[in-house]
């Protein structure tokens, strides 16, 4: 199993299957519109526009997991997102993150990588690679523009 085996729906209700993505580094954050951690989207808006054309992909996924700090409905949040973040990289519709209802994705990386890589709030990051395979796991507080997520996302595009 690699990431390319998964699929979400998009904030517009479409079909986003992550093996479109192949040959890309996707970086997957669970987001929130109502969290002191909001202010990553434009970091992680910054990175989308810095290395898209060398094969980044940023995928939001609204999570209400943490502190109910994504109560909207995915109307509310893309028009937040662009509206606040002037956001440009896909987003998912709302999903769960953690537990035993969360999204396959996020059971399966967390099966890869263990309890402790599972989101403990909003804004947790994975990296996925080209290939498909987990490249990077960072937690909540690590802002998406850190030397090592960079670092990270420069290797996996490399």
């Amino acid at each position: 199993m690699s990431a390319h085996d998964y699929s979400f729906k998009t904030i517009d209700g479409g079909d986003l299957p992550l093996s479109s993505f192949k040959g890309k580094a996707v970086l997957i954050v669970n987001t929130a519109s109502a969290c002191g951690l909001t202010p990553q989207y434009e970091a992680l808006e910054a990175l989308y526009r810095k290395y898209r054309d060398q094969g980044l992909v940023v995928l939001g996924v609204p999570a209400n997991d943490f502190g109910r700090q994504e109560p909207g409905t995915e109307a509310e949040i893309k028009q937040f997102c662009a509206v606040k973040y002037d956001v440009d990289f896909p987003l998912t519709s709302k999903e769960v993150v953690v537990g035993e209802s969360a999204h396959p994705f996020y059971r399966w990386a967390a099966s890869e990588r263990g309890a402790d890589a599972a989101p403990k709030w909003n804004f947790h990051k994975y990296l996925i690679g080209k290939d498909g395979a987990i490249k990077g796991v960072f937690g909540s507080r690590t802002v998406p523009d850190a030397p090592e997520v960079v670092a990270a996302i420069e290797t996996a595009l490399a």
